[in-house]
């Protein structure tokens, strides 16, 4: 089962050096969300996932996950996601909604905007679902047991006063976990966790470890369909 990392849907600028490949054009995107259509797949959200994920059903599934709380993705992702009758997760930083990326708008020289307490509820209305990626968007394993704490309990209890709804999922900023962190994932009631790893998850693999398929600016639609829908990804995992 691919789980595909996307940030961005938008057009990247084109004085942009650093990171082009977390872009994807809405054009490409509506691509992409065709050609899973028209191959059988139907596009999920993780808690839909989550009875394929446990081994519970079985079926042509393909999850998509959206990093960041990007403004983009509910202006260019949700109509097309809505036209396919698929749903999503966007992974939701808590202490930037209404913001910018200010974990990376230095490097970046560009600061982009991310969905405002409305603009989650939209998305949400919409019939996708919010997950966290911390408060801050730090290297969580770097973080003291204090602040681990406060970046994923906290961002799950600012996420879920928001939307007034349960928020189950977690995504690790830069995919950076271990034991520890993992461990507190779980203990704070997050019922799966995704990171950066490489591969196409499997039913009965560790839940709060899940890898994914990052699709880049840069990818053809031949190269999403390799990616997605064969052993490509496995064999590099």
């Amino acid at each position: 089962m691919p789980i595909l990392m996307y940030h961005n849907i938008a057009r990247a600028p084109r004085d942009l050096r650093v990171y082009r490949s977390l872009f994807v054009s809405p054009a490409t995107f509506a691509r992409q969300m065709w050609l899973l259509r028209l191959c059988g797949y139907t596009g999920l959200s993780m808690s839909a996932a989550m009875p394929y994920l446990r081994g519970e059903r079985a079926g042509r599934i393909a999850v998509i996950t959206l990093d960041d709380g990007y403004v983009d993705n509910l202006e260019s992702a949700l109509p097309v996601l809505q036209r396919y009758g698929f749903s999503a997760t966007c992974y939701v930083v808590s202490g930037s909604v209404g913001q910018c990326n200010q974990w990376d708008a230095e490097r970046l020289g560009l600061r982009k905007p991310l969905m405002s307490v409305e603009q989650l509820r939209s998305w949400h209305r919409g019939g996708m679902e919010i997950g966290a990626h911390s408060r801050s968007h730090p290297r969580l394993t770097q973080c003291d047991d204090a602040q681990l704490h406060d970046e994923i309990h906290g961002s799950k209890a600012a996420l879920e006063d928001h939307l007034g709804a349960p928020v189950t999922q977690f995504c690790y900023p830069y995919g950076d976990t271990d034991d520890r962190v993992a461990g507190r994932v779980r203990e704070a009631g997050f019922a799966a966790a995704t990171s950066t790893r490489r591969g196409r998850a499997l039913a009965g693999m560790d839940l709060w470890r899940l890898p994914r398929v990052q699709v880049a600016r840069h990818h053809l639609l031949p190269q999403f369909g390799m990616r997605v829908l064969s052993r490509y990804e496995d064999r590099r995992a």
